[in-house]
């Protein structure tokens, strides 16, 4: 006979992570599938910032906002935009007073981990898709030929979800724009000029339909997306394993670009890793399924240019976990009030972020978001 948990999580990022941590602090247990063999098998990524209503809400339902604040990087908040010619257009610092602090993605990753019971996560579990088995119940096959039962099915496992099919037809669509990763660890030691170059947080160098988006991590690390607009298949014939080789292709985006900006590629080491930028169509939902629902970038895949990729992420495994010890006993009523609060939101970020897409990448680049902080600044005041 398979195995059975009362309620699963597929994928062991942030919303699951917080879906299960705040279902613990409710006193509901879960079991998180995660297909990484382990916490340290990867690197997760560089800095985040946390917004107070979504990610900070978050954590606050998971009672670790203190053990969070303790993990902010200072100084992360400070900002300057850059043109092509390596001209600072806007520059603001951090003085602490910020609503969106920066911590490091991998740090707010164990936190997460280390708040949950031994056994929550079972790693190494490779899950290759799902079946309805009727009353709301779901059997999970797993890449090793095993599978598991469940009351209560959650796909938390990115853009690529083997749950998604159960609810919704729809796949990520590349949006036209791609990026290349570069890292400059010990950035003031080795790499001063480019460490002059982002300053101490965040950095976007723009111009037509290309630029760099990069800030500084808690190591003193920096790290650099080389970000333009190409073919799908742009990646197609280039071996990215031949770092030299690689660089040149992408310098040849920013030919015309100050030295000091293209440094941010001809100088970084190890070796550059290509990023297609996809997005599910915005406005993404589905009609109510038995036993089975969605969060974060299996919901909403975006592109990052919102900033709310993460933060959605945890506020929806925050909300879920919340509505279902207020609706303890009642799944459907806990997914069905979910949902209802899940699209709107969603439907939101998802559009503010293809409308930064635009905006970040236009023709006048980087006029347009410059426009955009000084009606920020306008509306604050």
């Amino acid at each position: 006979m398979s195995p059975h948990h009362p309620i699963t999580i597929i994928g062991g990022g942030l919303g699951g992570l917080t879906l299960a941590r705040v279902l613990h602090v409710n006193g509901i247990q879960a079991t998180v599938h995660e297909l990484e063999a382990g916490p340290d098998a990867r690197v997760q990524g560089g800095m985040l910032d946390i917004h107070e209503d979504s990610g900070q809400a978050a954590l606050r339902a998971a009672n670790l906002y203190q053990e969070f604040r303790a993990i902010i990087h200072s100084g992360g908040e400070a900002m300057r935009i850059l043109d092509k010619h390596a001209v600072v257009r806007l520059e603001e610092l951090d003085e602490g007073d910020g609503e969106r602090p920066e911590v490091d993605r991998g740090q707010l990753r164990d936190l997460l981990l280390d708040s949950l019971p031994d056994g929550t996560v079972r790693w190494g579990t490779k899950v290759t898709g799902a079946r309805p088995l009727g009353d709301g119940r779901h059997e999970v096959a797993l890449a090793d030929g095993s599978s598991f039962t469940t009351d209560l099915l959650v796909g938390a496992d990115g853009a690529w979800s083997r749950i998604r099919p159960l609810v919704s037809d729809a796949v990520p669509l590349y949006s036209g724009l791609s990026a290349v990763e570069l890292d400059f660890p010990d950035a003031d030691a080795r790499h001063p000029e480019s460490a002059a170059v982002v300053g101490g947080g965040m950095l976007f160098a723009l111009g037509e339909g290309r630029g760099f988006l990069a800030h500084r991590e808690t190591d003193g690390s920096l790290h650099v997306y080389a970000t333009f607009y190409a073919p799908e298949d742009w990646i197609t014939g280039i071996d990215f394993t031949d770092t030299e080789a690689a660089k040149a292709v992408v310098l040849e985006h920013f030919a015309d670009w100050d030295k000091s900006l293209q440094a941010l590629i001809a100088d970084a080491d190890g070796t550059p890793v290509p990023r297609r930028i996809h997005a599910l169509p915005v406005g993404h939902r589905w009609d109510r399924v038995p036993g089975v629902t969605l969060l974060g970038d299996a919901a909403h895949l975006m592109s990052p240019f919102a900033g709310e990729g993460a933060n959605l992420a945890m506020l929806d495994g925050a909300e879920l976990g919340t509505a279902i010890a207020t609706h303890r006993g009642d799944t459907e009523a806990a997914l069905a009030a979910y949902e209802q609060a899940l699209f709107p939101r969603s439907q939101a970020a998802a559009a503010e972020s293809a409308d930064n897409l635009v905006v970040c990448f236009s023709d006048d680049a980087p006029q347009g978001l410059l426009d955009q902080f000084t009606r920020n600044h306008a509306q604050a005041e």
